[in-house]
């Protein structure tokens, strides 16, 4: 499998850095996912090392990851694979290993999230644009399912199964990023993604949330909602739904497909909330 990483300049030759690992959706390679959403311009700034791998034609003739497979699910397959490949970059450069996260758009955020949910310990939080939720599919007619009518009952159970797992499952923040005007993945994945989270992180479904509504500016920037969910100080997941998007990364280069130009920008929304994170 191959893999691009961006390192940032200028850093002090004894600096720990956090690394994002950023995995792209389908029919998009590693490179384009990287330009589109502009990760490394921001990565730059911020000081954060990134990680792009690429999933493999001969594995998927539309480079998807196989968020839908179940022994990937259950962490074998390209789970396997790209924990291995996180593993070797932490070893080979000066990562900061409390600061690992996974994010990733469509299929690319349906295996961030099969990451967190298998390493929790390797990953302080993870960042889900259009994502499919965990645990149903289970074939290629069978994702196309979820995508469009979420999980159903699978889904609780799915991480229940995950909690059983272990004696201790440590908190897992999220931002989820999701358009409403998406046919791809529908927003119903956002919302059981949201019950997951909760249950995830033993939070009652009716845990209080705030609100905070945005409106639009013309064609530059969508109207969007977010909703936040505190254990204590502690923001622990992050929902913004966006007017108008469609299965796109939101404030993208438009000149790539599956990209919107108008914001809000998901990319430095996500480097904002991962920002607040570390694994203790």
């Amino acid at each position: 499998m191959s893999y691009w990483l961006y390192l940032p300049h200028g850093v002090p030759s004894d600096a720990r850095l956090p690394l994002l690992v950023m995995l792209h959706g389908c029919q998009q390679t590693a490179t384009q996912f990287a330009q589109g959403t502009r990760m490394n311009w921001l990565a730059e700034q911020k000081g954060y090392a990134v990680l792009y791998p690429q999933q493999l034609l001969s594995s998927h003739s539309q480079r998807c990851w196989k968020w839908y497979d179940k022994a990937t699910q259950e962490g074998g397959g390209d789970t396997a694979l790209l924990v291995g490949i996180v593993d070797r970059v932490a070893a080979q450069h000066p990562i900061d290993r409390r600061r690992i996260y996974a994010c990733g758009i469509s299929a690319g955020a349906g295996m961030a999230n099969i990451l967190a949910l298998n390493h929790p310990e390797l990953f302080a939080a993870v960042g889900l644009h259009s994502g499919p939720v965990f645990g149903g599919g289970h074939s290629r007619i069978g994702a196309l399912g979820v995508m469009q009518h979420g999980a159903g009952p699978r889904g609780e159970l799915a991480i229940r199964e995950i909690l059983a797992r272990r004696a201790v499952f440590p908190l897992m923040p999220a931002i989820l990023i999701q358009g409403e005007g998406d046919k791809v993945v529908r927003p119903v994945n956002q919302q059981q993604l949201v019950q997951q989270s909760l249950l995830l992180n033993g939070l009652p479904a009716h845990t209080p949330v705030r609100t905070t509504l945005k409106t639009g500016r013309g064609s530059r920037h969508n109207a969007h909602r977010i909703q936040d969910f505190y254990v204590g100080r502690k923001l622990l997941l992050r929902v913004a739904s966006v007017d108008a998007l469609d299965h796109a990364w939101s404030g993208g280069d438009a000149s790539l497909a599956f990209n919107a130009a108008a914001g809000p920008d998901a990319s430095k929304m996500m480097l904002d909330f991962f920002g607040r994170h570390r694994r203790g």
